[in-house]
This record gives C-alpha cells, structure tokens and sequence, in this order.
C-alpha cells in the first residue's frame, strides 16, 4: 500500500513538472569539469549555491538533472555523467591507488561505451577526455591541483563546456535512451505486485537519502541481501517483485518528499514525511501547521477547526480545503543500511483535521501568562518526557511514532507517554508544566474514559475527587508556607511532592503539622492572609471524605498533579487580578 500511494504521487507531481521522468533524477552537484573540443580541462566551475539554513547562509550544491544514477554498496559501479572525483578523475583527497584506478577505469569504459556512436561536440569532447586522462598524473594539471581539497571533498561532479551541461546535450541524451531501452530488455519480467502488470522486475533499488541516522550515501526501503529472506530461489528484490517503473517512481517520489525541508519533521529517531493524493501543497502547509502550530496561527487553527466541526467550509490561506482529499503519513527510522516504517497512516484529510482537534481539545488547560502557543505542538508536547538539561533530549523513539500514530487516527495514548511524563516529574520533584499537565488531562479522558476531566481546563471547585482535592490541599499547604517565610528557596513540594502524591496518608498529617506553625506566624504578621487560608483550606478539606487514602494508583496520581497544577495557576491568576 505505500509503494502504491508513492507510486500515485509520483504521476500526479510529474504531470505538475516537479520530478524527473524514467531514466533520470535529480542530483546535488557541486563542480563542473569544464571541457575543451580536444577533452582538455579547462577548469573546475564551481555549481553550489548560496542558501540560508536559520539565522546562518551556507554554500549548497545545486540540483540538477541527471541520467539516473546506480545503488552502490562495497562494489565498484559507475554512474554515467554525475560521480565523485574517484570516478569522473581517478584522485581523492589523498591522491589515487589500484582501488580508485579501478573505479576510473569503470566510468572510462561505461562512457566510451555509451558514447561510441553519439554525435556531437560535447559527446566527442567526454570521449576524448576519457581517452587522454591519466589519473596518475592530475597532479601535474594546474586546474585540477587548484581545488583539489575541494572536488576531493566527495561531492558529485559532472561535465560541462562553459555554460553548457553534458547531460543537456541532445545528442547524449538519445544515447543514454538508447543504452536505457537495450538493457531493459535483458532483465528477468514478472507480475509487478505494484501495477499488477507484467514487466521487467527491478533486482536492486533505488536508496532513500534524507533519513537521519541512516547511511549518508542513502539506505534502501526494499532490500534482500541474505538467503534466509530468500523464497523459492528468489534472490534480492526479485523476492518481492517491483517493476522497473514502479522502483522509480516510488524512490523518485519518497526522495522528493524527504528533500522538502519545510513539510517534514522529525519525531525521536523517525522522520515523517506527508502527501495529498492529489500532490497539492496547500495540504501539506496546512498539516505541518496543525501538528506544529506556532505562537502566530492560533487563531488561523481555531478558525479552521471550528469550520470543521461546524462543517461548514474549511480555508488555509485563503484556499478551500477538501475534507474527503486523501492523505497520507509516513514515519521512516534509520536501521542500518536500510529503513524501518515506524507507521504508515492514511485517511481522509478531514477526519485527520478531526481527530487533531479532538486530541488538542483534551490537551487544553489553563496557561500561564507568559504562554503565548495556543495549542501545543506534538513534537513540544513530547519534549516535555524528556530531561531539558540533559545533552541527548530526543524522546523514547518508539514511542514518539506510537504517539503521532494514536493522534491522527484517534486511537488511545500509548501508556508510556502518561508514565514518561510521571516519571519527569517525579524527577524534578513536582516541577508541573502546563503542557505535561495537559498530557496527563488527555490521557485520563482518552484512556480511562474520565468523563468529569473534559470540564478540567481550569481549577474545578466543586470536585469532590479525593485524589484531585488532595492535589489542591498540597497546593494551599505550599503556598501557605511561602507565605509564611518570604523568600524560602527549598518548600514542601522539593521534599514531600512525590511521598504526598504516592502514599497520602504517610505525608499529610505531617504537612498539616507543619502548616500550623505557618498559619501562627501569619497570624502575627499577615492577619488578612491568614483568614483567607483558613477559609480555604475549610473548603478544601471539606470536600474530603474520611482519612487519607494510602496509596494512589498510577491514574489518581494523575489526577493529583493536575488538582496541584489547577490550584497553583488560581493562586497566580489571582495575583495578576490584584
């Protein structure tokens, strides 16, 4: 199903232009070897460009069209116009040995090959260099000894006479089609479980460059290298039987989608990636937007999910959206020389937008005044199970996908996020943020079906939920403290958070001693605050029935914080009031 979903995408943006067509791919390219008529080097044309990555400008290399180029692993295989320099030269950074001849001699005979019956000035100018050039001796052309740190630095290089590139030239290109059509006919055919058409079956394909942690040269979704995957004598990928077309266009597509830096994401270990069925990028701006919303498209992100749910008429940027376009997501991680699927997800674009909204509804809770996101996005939302000051702050990798996976489709919250976000706290004894509060809120509602929580975004005054309103008494207990001593850097919560949220009955009546001596000092000093937190901790108690409990399972504990966090924003959100 993903192959097939890749493949679709692939007819629809080349239809649009935006992918090369069979037999050639796109290429970073860094340098032209710029010919003479004679196959003399003139010069090494520097082809990078400049762009800006964040706040910093970088020299890139520049893409560009190429003939379609071989999946190399340990073996020595050429590609034909576009290679490094121990292909195209014969020399890399440390000059040139029997293994880099042996790579040069391999383009030297794959273009004499290809190129033997093409006509033309620059056909004959390739040939002619391929003819004359002895990589022993590149020491000796000033051209090539000028860069020679930079054509060395493994980057593609491909050749051009001025401005005029080789792969550009008419007469090249028919004798690359030529060469294309001939091999095509010699492979083994079979039924494409892609097309379900009969056709020549693709032995290796294509690699996948743009995942993160994955081999820089590219890593291969369908591979099979050992015979213990082998059936029935099928060796490498005539054991899953693609077709030639359907090779290209699926790497063609996945390679495209990994090199738009503004509609992926990476998540833990794994890097997402997204698509229409009908490859428009509104889709994708509009889905980026949603899982990581920022401070400015709050109110953009309410209009459209209260148009959905209203279903009335969805716009993003002024473009209308349409809820039944199909959409996919695709979560890659690196393994090796190859790619897992964390998830693969598709659905509707509407019950997408559906299940988002749904997902930031539960999340939602009171804010502190210095919050300016109005909703909090998936990768922000899993920071929050991760130690800030520790060097590696990526989440667990698994669960990271399971978590994007349960939002988009709507599913229940994997349980390690909710004791991630438990253990983080207890880590940092009691340290409450509005957004790990959030998460434990959605996973009580989703999880464990706690129909009262869906009122919780605010304190809740009128709960009587023992674990909530000892989470609340723990909050009034503090603040007492700090009112009693001005200034206190270590109070209750550094000491007793995690024992009161745990085993209540052990703590508690402490806390309670505790507090009396507090409220006596207020009374000497602070006579007003001291009635105020009379009355208040009346209140609260009030609503307590019984002893305290001895333990709290793992969802009271939940409840707890959130009571705590609750009743620590009233106190701020009162401050701000006088």
């Amino acid at each position: 199903m993903i192959l097939q979903a890749l493949v679709k995408y692939y007819e629809d943006l080349a239809k649009q232009g935006e992918v090369s067509r069979p037999g050639w791919c796109q290429a970073k390219v860094s340098y032209g070897i710029n010919l003479s008529a004679e196959g003399k080097i003139l010069g090494i044309i520097t082809l990078k460009e400049e762009q800006e990555r964040g706040k910093k400008t970088a020299w890139v290399p520049k893409p560009l069209e190429v003939p379609e180029m071989v999946t190399r692993s340990s073996g020595v295989s050429a590609n034909f116009l576009c290679d490094n320099s121990k292909y195209m030269l014969g020399i890399d950074a440390e000059g040139t040995n029997q293994r880099i001849l042996d790579c040069f001699h391999a383009a030297k005979e794959k273009h004499l090959s290809l190129l033997q019956n093409a006509g033309g000035e620059m056909a004959r100018a390739v040939r002619l260099f391929f003819e004359t050039w002895d990589p022993q001796l590149a020491d000796e052309c000033e051209e090539v000894k000028e860069k020679w740190e930079d054509i060395t630095d493994g980057g593609n290089l491909i050749f051009c006479m001025g401005i005029r590139y080789a792969q550009d030239d008419p007469c090249i290109r028919e004798a690359w089609e030529q060469a294309r059509n001939v091999s095509s006919e010699n492979g083994e055919t079979g039924i494409c479980l892609v097309t379900g058409k009969e056709t020549e079956i693709s032995r290796i394909h294509k690699t996948i460059k743009g995942v993160p942690g994955a081999q820089s040269s590219g890593a291969a979704l369908v591979s099979f290298n050992a015979p213990s995957f082998e059936s029935y004598g099928k060796e490498q990928s005539y054991n899953a039987p693609v077709g030639k077309y359907a090779e290209f266009a699926y790497t063609t597509a996945l390679n495209y989608l990994l090199n738009q830096r503004e509609y992926r994401f990476q998540l833990g270990d794994s890097m997402v990636v997204f698509w229409a069925e009908s490859a428009e990028q509104v889709y994708q701006k509009s889905f980026f937007t949603c899982v990581e919303p920022g401070p400015d498209n709050g109110e953009a992100l309410k209009s459209v999910f209260d148009n959905l749910k209203k279903q009335r008429r969805v716009e993003f940027e002024g473009i209308t959206l349409n809820p039944d376009q199909r959409f996919y997501i695709l979560a890659l991680a690196p393994n090796a020389a190859r790619l897992s699927v964390r998830f693969f997800y598709q659905n509707s674009f509407g019950n997408i937008l559906k299940n988002l909204s749904e997902h930031y509804e539960r999340m939602s809770v009171v804010k502190p005044s210095w919050a300016t996101n109005a909703y909090l996005g998936i990768r922000s939302m899993l920071s929050e199970t991760v130690n800030q000051k520790s060097k590696d702050k990526i989440p667990v990798p698994n669960m990271a996908a399971l978590v994007l996976q349960a939002i988009l489709s709507g599913a229940r919250y994997p349980a390690s996020l909710y004791t991630n976000v438990l253990i983080r706290i207890r880590a940092e004894q009691g340290i409450v943020t509005w957004g790990r509060a959030g998460i434990i809120k959605a996973y009580l509602i989703r999880n464990c079906n706690w129909k009262e929580g869906e009122s919780f975004m605010g304190l809740n005054e009128d709960s009587r939920d023992t674990a909530y309103v000892l989470g609340r008494l723990f909050s009034v207990l503090e603040s007492i403290q700090m009112e009693a001593n001005p200034g206190i850097k270590a109070t209750i919560r550094d000491r007793y958070f995690n024992s009161a949220c745990a085993t209540p009955a052990s703590v508690f009546p402490v806390l309670v001693k505790l507090k009396n001596s507090h409220v006596k000092k207020l009374e000497r000093d602070k006579g007003g605050t001291k009635v105020y937190y009379e009355k208040l901790l009346t209140e609260i108690m009030g609503k307590l029935e019984g002893s305290f409990p001895a333990r709290l399972s793992l969802e009271e504990q939940g409840k707890f914080i959130l009571g705590y966090y609750h009743q620590v924003q009233k106190k701020y959100e009162k401050r701000e009031d006088k």
